[in-house]
């Protein structure tokens, strides 16, 4: 008698979800972009690029470049505006299946809340993810380096939407945690983390910036440490769902998130490099839960053991 498969679904911010892995904002375009690659259907959530109120062409060339174990960018929010995401890629997006958030960024607290307003009226939109802590533009997203300002902006965009509030924070700040709780004592529903790292690369035959912004957000392997030990303080500041997120390649990698105390994860970088991994990540959580006898994913939820290490323990995988 084959045993039943454990159950992967999550509900955050009370979102339901079939599985715990979503996209990360930024590196799944629209979603259409994929469609060849992975069965969309299979996802936990959908996040899609950050909205602004207007169309941005974000920044001039070079804009990415690979570093070890990771990938450096300066996009600079480059995205179609709300108007045509409405208009253009939202119709696509609700015939999906899994919900569908919406990161939005704003240069000023009333940016934030138009944008919130108006998806809040928009069918298929279950969510919010808010881009407080983007490193690589030049006009702005300081609320998530400042308590009192991230308060003041959860607090003002509570009143003006019902939906789901998911600000993502930053990890270039001294104490993550403090701003963790600014937010929930906001009125946030969940927190994302951690967005890119603040980094620089430089050509030493010309001595030039590789990335013409000068500095970029890093992204990738490289970072995962540090999420994870963001993911594991901010779970123990507050009593949200956490989504954590940062150089998950392959499902270890998301476990390894989930013990920290994520009750969702989201694939980022990876999708440039394997553009099925979140599916590959789907199925080994599944994979995992079973050899190790779990019956729900939920079970795996902030279950590290402190009270010893585990250096010469064996790879789950093997």
């Amino acid at each position: 008698m084959s045993r039943a498969k454990p159950d992967l679904s999550v509900t955050i911010a009370g979102i339901r979800m079939q599985n715990p892995v979503m996209t990360a904002s930024g590196t799944f375009g629209y979603a259409k972009e994929f469609e060849r690659y992975l069965d969309l259907s299979r996802l936990g959530a959908i996040v899609v690029k950050t909205i602004t109120l207007l169309p941005r062409a974000g920044a001039k060339p070079a804009r990415v470049v690979e570093t070890p174990a990771g990938m450096l960018n300066a996009i600079g929010l480059q995205n179609v505006g709300l108007d045509g995401f409405m208009e253009e890629k939202l119709p696509y997006l609700r015939q999906l299946g899994p919900p569908i958030l919406v990161n939005i960024a704003g240069e000023s607290i009333e940016d934030y809340c138009e944008l919130a307003k108006r998806l809040s009226d928009q069918e298929g939109v279950a969510g919010i993810e808010l881009n407080i802590s983007c490193p690589n533009v030049a006009d702005g997203l300081i609320f998530g380096c400042n308590a009192n300002l991230a308060h003041r902006l959860m607090v003002q965009l509570r009143q003006v939407t019902t939906l789901p509030l998911i600000p993502k924070l930053s990890p270039n700040v001294t104490d993550v945690a403090e701003i963790a709780r600014a937010l929930a004592e906001g009125g946030a529903d969940a927190l994302s983390l951690i967005n890119t790292l603040i980094g620089m690369a430089i050509d030493v035959r010309t001595r030039k910036p590789k990335i013409n912004n000068v500095t970029g957000g890093l992204s990738g392997p490289a970072i995962r440490p540090i999420a994870v030990r963001m993911v594991w303080e901010v779970a123990r500041a507050v009593k949200l769902p956490l989504i954590g997120m940062g150089g998950i390649m392959t499902a270890e990698d998301a476990v390894e998130f989930l013990i920290a105390g994520a009750t969702a994860v989201a694939v980022g970088t990876a999708n440039f490099t394997s553009p099925d991994a979140p599916q590959q990540v789907i199925d080994g959580i599944s994979a995992y839960l079973t050899k190790h006898g779990y019956q729900r994913v939920t079970d795996l939820v902030g279950t590290v053991d402190l009270t010893s290490t585990s250096r010469d323990a064996p790879s789950w995988s093997s």
